[in-house]
């Protein structure tokens, strides 16, 4: 009963992924890695496959092996989320921006202190 659940999850966080490729403000690894958890448990070849993806599969084992994220992945989601809290405090201004620099805060000191 829960592998086709563990499969829908898996399709979807590979769906939610998908979208992040290509809008800068949601995330792609983080549903990858969703994903190939979810597929681990209900079909082991797309696993196999996600893990063996030319672009987002050395992440995927690097985190899966050693916690670890390159620098420059770190760079780039505390950049975007950087410039993600520049653009709420030009849009939406006070308290808004404060969601966003408690976001910033919490979680890229999370992404800048993992291992590379």
């Amino acid at each position: 009963m829960t592998r086709p659940l563990y499969l829908v999850g898996g399709l979807f966080s590979v769906g939610l992924g998908i979208v992040g490729a290509f809008l800068p403000i949601v995330p792609t690894v983080p549903f990858l890695l969703l994903a190939a958890f979810c597929f681990a448990r209900s079909n082991p070849e797309w696993e196999r496959r996600l893990l063996d993806h030319p672009q987002y599969g050395a992440s995927l084992r690097d985190w899966r092996t050693r916690k670890a994220i390159s620098r420059r992945a770190k760079v780039t989601a505390v950049g975007a989320m950087s410039v993600g809290a520049a653009v709420t405090w030009l849009t939406l201004g006070w308290p808004w921006v404060g969601l966003s620099l408690a976001i910033l805060a919490i979680c890229g000191g999370w992404i800048w202190t993992r291992n590379e």
